[in-house]
């Protein structure tokens, strides 16, 4: 399960990633559309920043802008630089393996079989969807359900 910091820095993306001409966004407009507490979406572009993710600019036009394209920002590197390890046994992570404690060997473990086929499956989508993604499957939904 990801966190509420997480969905909230995919909000917080997505908005900026929908920006007219890539004009920067202040804090206070993401937090009052996405309904995030602002303190907290701070912290979270704080994070994002040092990713390289997004930069800020000061002033009277100052705010927030994507530093990368909405397509190259995958929803498997936000998930990690926010959430840490994307797997669901420490055995598992690619950024931060531990063994675990109560296994006597990796290789004939049943549960790290099976879970390492969701951990594969999961990675799959996570760093194959964009933001850009997102918005774009959002703006599809909307057509199909104005349509109907």
């Amino acid at each position: 399960m990801i966190t509420q910091k997480a969905k909230y820095a995919l909000r917080a993306l997505t908005v900026l990633a929908e920006a007219e001409d890539g004009e920067p966004i202040m804090i206070s407009d993401i937090a009052s559309q996405q309904k995030i507490p602002k303190k907290f979406l701070e912290q979270i572009l704080l994070d994002l920043k040092h990713h390289g993710m997004v930069e800020s600019r000061r002033g009277k036009q100052g705010g927030y802008l994507l530093l990368k394209p909405a397509h190259a920002i995958t929803f498997g590197e936000v998930l990690r630089v926010i959430d840490g390890p994307i797997a669901p046994l420490p055995c598992l992570s690619l950024t931060a393996y531990r063994r675990c404690e109560d296994c006597d060997g990796e290789q004939s473990c049943e549960i790290r079989h099976v879970f390492a086929r969701v951990a594969e499956a999961t990675r799959k989508v996570l760093f194959s969807t964009t933001i850009a993604d997102a918005i774009a499957n959002r703006r599809g939904a909307e057509v199909t359900r104005l349509l109907a």
